[in-house]
């Protein structure tokens, strides 16, 4: 019935403000699974000083049928703030969304490392709000900010 691993990696821990990021793949190495098929999502911290591999999550949802399968694998992957996959359904991404996971679709298999390099260059240029709610940047050039101290 259901089973989930996760297998932590010694990390230098020295990331400050770092998002939780899982990948769905099938081979450790790039972004190739459907959420709904994905049996291993490999995670990394990322922040403004890089990435580095936090563990692998793997599910296991022999026994489990329909919905529990969707539930099994949003609960494997609390904690974690966006997570990468080749394509998801609309029932199973409200369930992502709903647990705090912003989900991700590429349209085609990507290299995972390709997609963490993108992430750092973009936190240190001009992250969207949502990413610098995430990790906790301080927002001072919204210009919504100054129409809402008004209000």
């Amino acid at each position: 019935m259901g089973e989930s691993t996760k297998i932590n990696v010694e990390s230098t821990g020295t990331l400050t403000n770092a998002m939780k990021v899982a990948f769905a793949t099938k081979d450790m190495e790039s972004i190739n699974a459907h959420f709904g098929g994905a049996v291993e999502f490999v995670v990394y911290n990322v922040s403004a000083e890089g990435f580095e591999l936090e563990g692998v999550i793997k599910t296991d949802v022999t026994g489990l049928s329909g919905d529990d399968k969707t539930d099994y694998r949003v609960k494997a992957l609390q904690g974690m703030n966006i997570m990468y996959v080749e394509s998801i359904g609309g029932t199973a991404a409200a369930k992502v969304i709903r647990a705090g996971i912003n989900p991700m679709k590429v349209p085609e298999p990507r290299k995972i490392e390709e997609v963490l390099k993108e992430l750092v260059a973009m936190i240190n240029d001009n992250p969207p709000p949502w990413i610098k709610r995430i990790i906790n940047m301080e927002t001072t050039e919204d210009p919504r900010l100054e129409r809402w101290a008004a209000e």
